[in-house]
């Protein structure tokens, strides 16, 4: 039996029935046949390129295999999406940070019958991968989204900013301290730092003969306590002149926005993530201390209400930042800020032209409400003095 024939058959047999007897009998052929193992590497690469042309991007289907199989897929399609890239076109910096952040664990040795069953698993998911709104310019169905020819290698050859190294360096340390009011002045100051990084942005597309376009991003709502944690980015994109779209059941909110302000609201909303989860397993602590279980609707309130007091003091320190930044310069920031978030609401609503509202569950635990909008307090960011 020739090759190409083998892996046709299995995948006849396995990929379209979601039987356990039907992947048996496929991998069956594949462990019986070794001279099958480069064409069947060969199709795992041509559906990975499909999940590309379908709006996926390697991040989302690394999460999506995580979540609905076990570490082995993980590393088997993470092999698979190293193998491909050299085939890809050139998609830009986001596109190029996500493959090297794929994981680059080697899949564990087995045996062949063991392996085919693992790789047919990872197949019958990837083949089933629905259709995403596309985030890169020039995407099929992007429909009046700038890509010229060009486009993503020119931001791809645009070195960070200062600006962005001193945000990162600003957030690790408020990651790292045990102290909540350096937490909270160090934060501070990064929010500061992000709106009048996204001003300065504004301004000079405003002059730019080719003025940016807003573009998109998805970022990852693991479990557990997905809905607060949606409502935290939620929370975060608002503040960064962005808007945030939850797509519950694979795991991200899509964020649309100008560049920067996309780079301010990933950076922001990981570390404030960490800070609360740092400072609810110390709220939990305390909690035990004073004689009370550890619970499910404690932990889901601690981080709605961080969300919503965080979400405040966001917004106020970027009201702040901004109503400062018009006193000294002599361009009318209003009519370029409205401008831009036109511009992204436009963009949302292409993309996203029917959306629902869904209501905050289990998050009825009063305990839980106080000491997370304490520990929000604790990392707030409006603006605050100088650390010295």
């Amino acid at each position: 039996m020739s090759t190409p024939r083998t892996v046709d058959r299995a995948f006849e047999t396995a990929l379209y029935d979601a039987a356990d007897d039907a992947l048996d009998t496929a991998a069956s052929l594949l462990a019986a046949d070794p001279a099958a193992d480069a064409e069947l590497a060969r199709r795992g690469e041509e559906l990975v390129a499909m999940a590309w042309r379908r709006g996926w991007q390697p991040a989302d289907v690394v999460r999506i295999v995580r979540r609905e199989l076990d570490d082995v897929h993980v590393r088997l399609v993470a092999a698979l999406i190293r193998a491909q890239a050299p085939h890809d076109r050139p998609r830009g910096p986001r596109w190029t940070a996500q493959l090297d952040a794929v994981p680059d664990q080697a899949p564990p040795r087995t045996d062949r019958f063991s392996q085919a069953t693992a790789v047919l698993e990872l197949y019958r998911l990837l083949l089933r991968l629905p259709t995403l709104d596309p985030l890169e310019p020039g995407e099929p169905g992007a429909a009046g989204v700038p890509g010229a020819p060009g486009e993503a290698s020119r931001r791809e050859s645009r070195p960070e900013s200062r600006t962005l190294a001193r945000i990162r360096a600003l957030l690790a340390k408020a990651e790292a301290t045990g102290y909540p009011e350096e937490a909270e002045a160090l934060s501070a100051k990064a929010q500061e730092l992000m709106a009048r990084h996204s001003i300065d942005e504004a301004l000079l597309s405003a002059h730019a003969p080719s003025p940016d376009a807003p573009g998109a991003c998805r970022i990852g709502v693991e479990p557990p306590y997905e809905q607060a944690k949606a409502v935290l980015l939620d929370a975060v994109a608002d503040a960064n002149h962005c808007r945030a779209v939850w797509n519950e059941p694979f795991g991200f909110s899509t964020v649309v926005g100008f560049e920067a302000d996309l780079e301010a609201v990933e950076l922001l909303y990981t570390s404030l993530l960490v800070q609360a989860e740092a400072a609810m397993t110390k709220a939990e602590a305390a909690q035990r201390a004073g004689g009370r279980k550890r619970t499910k609707t404690f932990r889901q309130s601690f981080l709605a209400a961080y969300a919503h007091r965080a979400g405040t003091r966001l917004r106020a320190a970027t009201d702040a930042a901004t109503a400062e930044s018009g006193t000294t310069t002599d361009v009318d920031l209003l009519p370029v800020l409205a401008s831009r978030e036109v511009a992204v609401t436009d963009r949302l609503e292409r993309m996203f032209p029917e959306t629902t509202t869904t209501r905050l569950r289990g998050a009825g635990d009063a305990a839980g409400w106080t000491e997370g909008t304490r520990a929000a307090d604790d990392a707030r960011v409006d603006r605050r003095r100088p650390l010295r």
